[in-house]
């Protein structure tokens, strides 16, 4: 099943991160936080692990990190544990999750010799993948010290106010309606806005560069 999925392994992940980000628009806010989040969340890590299905290793990390999750998410729907230590967990899981496969996307990317479409979809999928590793970090922020962020709009969740102010800062955009006012948030800021101008600089630009090389070849 693995071997038969690999070729499509940039696709996979790529849509199942659309999901994640834009699902909301078509499911009703609390049914996408409460059951369908959690699930396209495990399902990205299912993703993941067909990503990094020829890496043994870390591939079995990923696997982990899946059963982590998934009992993690059976814990809350039971409610018999305690809800800040059970988030914090999982944002140090999905955290982890994402920094070990951004890492080998850059890394299937920068070694590819053809620019093809699998690429393309790998290139942004790595992008959406550092703006999720910004939002964990935000996230863990808040839930450990409150009030780190000020701005966040009253009737939607916490979670859709940091994921928006997280690749507001990964693109640069800033519009300054969510403010990071602790040490800590102002950090945090300054790394996701450098993540995002590194990967444009860098690896966009290498990639760019074999496709003309490609194209004049």
């Amino acid at each position: 099943m693995l071997k038969r999925l690999y070729p499509y392994r940039f696709e996979i992940f790529f849509f199942s991160q659309v999901a994640i980000l834009f699902g909301s628009l078509i499911v009703p806010a609390v049914f996408f936080e409460t059951f369908l989040s959690p699930a396209l969340f495990l399902l990205n890590l299912l993703a993941g692990i067909v990503l990094l299905s020829k890496q043994k290793k870390t591939m079995w990390l990923l696997v982990l990190l899946l059963v982590i999750s998934a009992l993690l998410l059976g814990s809350n729907l039971i409610e018999t544990t305690n809800e800040a230590l059970v988030g914090l967990i999982k944002m140090g899981t999905y955290f982890l999750f994402y920094v070990v496969v951004t890492s080998e996307i850059i890394k299937q990317v920068w070694r590819a010799k053809k620019v093809s479409k699998n690429v393309i979809f790998g290139l942004v999928s790595g992008y959406i993948s550092l703006g999720l590793i910004g939002f964990f970090i935000c996230l863990s922020i808040e839930m450990a010290y409150p009030n780190s962020f000020s701005g966040l709009i009253e009737g939607i969740s916490i979670t859709e106010n940091l994921m928006y102010y997280s690749y507001i800062t990964l693109l640069t955009i800033g519009y300054g309606d969510i403010l990071p006012i602790s040490a800590l948030a102002h950090k945090a800021a300054i790394l996701i806005g450098l993540m995002g101008q590194i990967y444009l600089v860098v690896i966009t630009a290498i990639v760019v560069g074999k496709y003309i090389n490609q194209s004049s070849g």
